[in-house]
């Protein structure tokens, strides 16, 4: 008797530690972006008219892919190439109607140079001009809409 007890409570303990434990449901969410008006407002105050330098990285003057580094570093914690080529080349194509706060927007600008700069929303974007510094263009300024070459999403 003692011995069936002893069988009959191994097979039911054996039983509950190899049932399979039940997955957890997982909610798929967007991730929120830090891309939002207040911080895009507070990196384009702390730069506003910090003036254009080629091979420049600071605020005594900076150039516009260092500009795009350092606000992704500040923003996301990340390092990116210095050029604008090389940051072309990152992340993911998207079109001109598919771009989101914090894309990178590229454009031609002669035949060998080129300008990146930061979208904010409102077909509107950071960078650096050359003649004013660190500001906030619109892509329908007709110098800026004749030179748009790409857009990429990091």
């Amino acid at each position: 008797m003692k011995q069936l007890l002893i069988v009959i409570l191994a097979l039911g303990l054996g039983a509950c530690a190899s049932a399979p434990e039940p997955k957890p449901v997982v909610k798929q969410v967007e991730p929120v972006s830090v891309w939002n008006d207040n911080n895009i407002s507070a990196l384009h105050s702390e730069w506003r008219g910090v003036p254009y330098r080629l091979g420049g990285g600071t605020k005594r003057g900076i150039d516009c892919s260092a500009f795009v580094s350092v606000a992704y570093q500040k923003m996301l914690g990340l390092t990116l190439p210095r050029t604008v080529e090389e940051q072309q080349a990152l992340g993911k194509p998207i079109s001109r109607s598919q771009l989101r706060k914090g894309d990178l927007v590229f454009f031609k600008t002669g035949w060998s140079s080129h300008h990146v700069g930061i979208y904010v929303g409102d077909d509107s974007f950071l960078h650096v001009s050359t003649s004013q510094g660190v500001k906030i263009s619109s892509l329908h300024n007709s110098y800026w809409a004749s030179k748009y070459w790409n857009a990429r999403r990091i």
